[in-house]
């Protein structure tokens, strides 16, 4: 269900589409879904209804989806109704919250068990403060035991006994959809909200003699919904609290893991070190004993073992992925963009770009440089300042440096052109043409000095 509007989270963006540790809440649910094998995955849409399904298509390439339009939105029971033609009559129907983003498959395959082709399995879970959930009432069991559910009583409509009841629905069920359908088409919106509530479907099973059973979990982030941006980041951070300690468990050493953000997928070798403030995203691999400074951001890139990434470093590969090369040293201040391949014991330093180029093994630029669309060979020393002018207004062009290449300060080498190996280019030279091996190539203006000249000097003023 992702139809609603969100009214709490002031924002023009559909609530389904915030972001929780990188990934849209709805993305989330979609992404359990399909782990467990889901046959159809119908997604019920009403504000934003455009944007969120273009944003799930885009998101969810390869997923059995399914959009169902709810106009206007008459509660939960009228948001499942418009599920009903896409549900196959022989199926298990999970109705899930797209702002529940952290729901377990784990959790869901035990809900399908209890349900089991014949009775409707409902998730629950006991708070100490239950406001504004709907209470799972029960029969008297045997000898003061709890026994069946009959039914779930909302908020609005509980009284005050109800009310104190702790045991919840989380709003997530498993049932059969031969069961559904006809229970759907019994709904009505006599209640304190006038809509029609999906939990009455509870006593339709009761009088129809279909067991009801309650799964109770006690992992509360599992069931924990977003209504404000409060909750979100309250989410945000023991989600990612929950990241940072499974990753300690392995051996990861996290200078403090209240101060961790993964947004994506991270694995790591031994003796990994990561300080504070440093975000992950995408996919990324640390290998044994790499070490990340602090206020470091890293995207999609695999970092290979003994590598240190400086701090203030800024790594994304986007779609092309950056390698760091074994013992290989960044930043501080550096920035590897897509294509950046270094090497076995690379330099690079402060405020050094790399794009889409290679650099072999112990190349090093050290300062404030530009290398885009290069190939650099093994043990080139790359001057401060210096550049590969690799655009020429429409194309891109490549600049090969051989091996063992010394790159003066503040040279540029305008693409295509190749530095032969052992080759020195001298500080200052613009390089438009190829050179041989070995040779030292110097290319600027003759030094002029004037003897005794003298500055311009202001007027005084009037």
């Amino acid at each position: 269900m992702a139809a609603g509007k969100g009214t709490r989270m002031k924002s023009g963006l559909p609530k389904v589409l915030h972001r929780l540790g990188g990934r849209a809440l709805l993305d989330h649910v979609i992404g359990t879904a399909t782990a467990i094998g889901a046959r159809n995955i119908v997604v019920v849409t009403g504000h934003g209804a455009t944007e969120v399904e273009a944003a799930l298509t885009a998101m969810a390439p390869g997923a059995a989806l399914h959009f169902a339009r709810q106009v206007p939105q008459l509660g939960t029971g009228h948001a499942v109704q418009q599920a009903v033609p896409a549900l196959p009559e022989d199926g298990t129907v999970l109705v899930l919250s797209g702002d529940v983003p952290l729901i377990g498959a784990d959790t869901l395959q035990a809900l399908i068990a209890a349900s089991a082709g014949r009775r409707l399995a409902l998730l629950t879970i006991a708070f100490d403060d239950p406001t504004g959930y709907g209470r799972i009432v029960r029969a008297p069991g045997p000898q003061g035991t709890e026994g069946e559910v009959t039914a779930i009583v909302e908020q609005k409509d509980a009284s005050e006994a109800q009310r104190q009841i702790r045991e919840v629905y989380s709003g997530v069920m498993a049932v059969p959809a031969r069961l559904l359908k006809p229970w759907l088409a019994r709904l009505d919106n006599r209640n304190a909200q006038g809509e029609y509530y999906l939990t009455d479907i509870v006593g339709f099973a009761t009088v129809d003699g279909v067991p009801v059973v309650a799964h109770r979990t006690d992992d509360a982030l599992q069931v924990a919904g977003i209504n404000s941006p409060s909750q979100l980041a309250a989410l945000e951070r023991a989600w990612q609290r929950r990241q940072a300690e499974s990753l300690m468990e392995r051996g990861v050493r996290l200078a403090d893991p209240a101060r961790f953000d993964l947004r994506g997928t991270l694995a790591c070798e031994s003796d990994v070190e990561i300080d504070v403030n440093c975000v992950f995203e995408g996919a990324v691999s640390l290998g044994a004993g790499v070490r990340i400074g602090a206020n470091c951001v890293i995207a999609n890139a695999r970092i290979e073992a003994g590598a240190v990434i400086h701090p203030f470093t800024h790594i994304d590969g986007e779609k092309a992925g950056v390698t760091v090369g074994e013992g290989a040293l960044v930043g501080p201040f550096a920035r590897l963009r897509p294509g950046a391949r270094l090497g076995a014991e690379v330099h690079i330093g402060n405020f050094v770009e790399v794009k889409n180029s290679t650099l072999a093994a112990g190349a090093k630029a050290n300062h404030l440089a530009y290398l885009g669309d290069a190939t650099v060979g093994e043990r080139v020393n790359y001057g401060a300042g210096s550049i590969t002018a690799n655009y020429d207004g429409a194309n891109k062009h490549r600049t090969v440096i051989g091996d063992d290449v010394h790159v003066g300060s503040n040279c540029v080498l305008v693409a295509p052109v190749t530095i032969g190996a052992g080759g020195t280019v001298g500080g200052g030279s613009t390089v438009s043409k190829s050179t041989e091996p070995g040779a030292l190539t110097v290319s600027r203006a003759r030094q002029v000095s004037f003897t005794n000249w003298q500055r311009p000097k202001k007027a005084p003023k009037a």
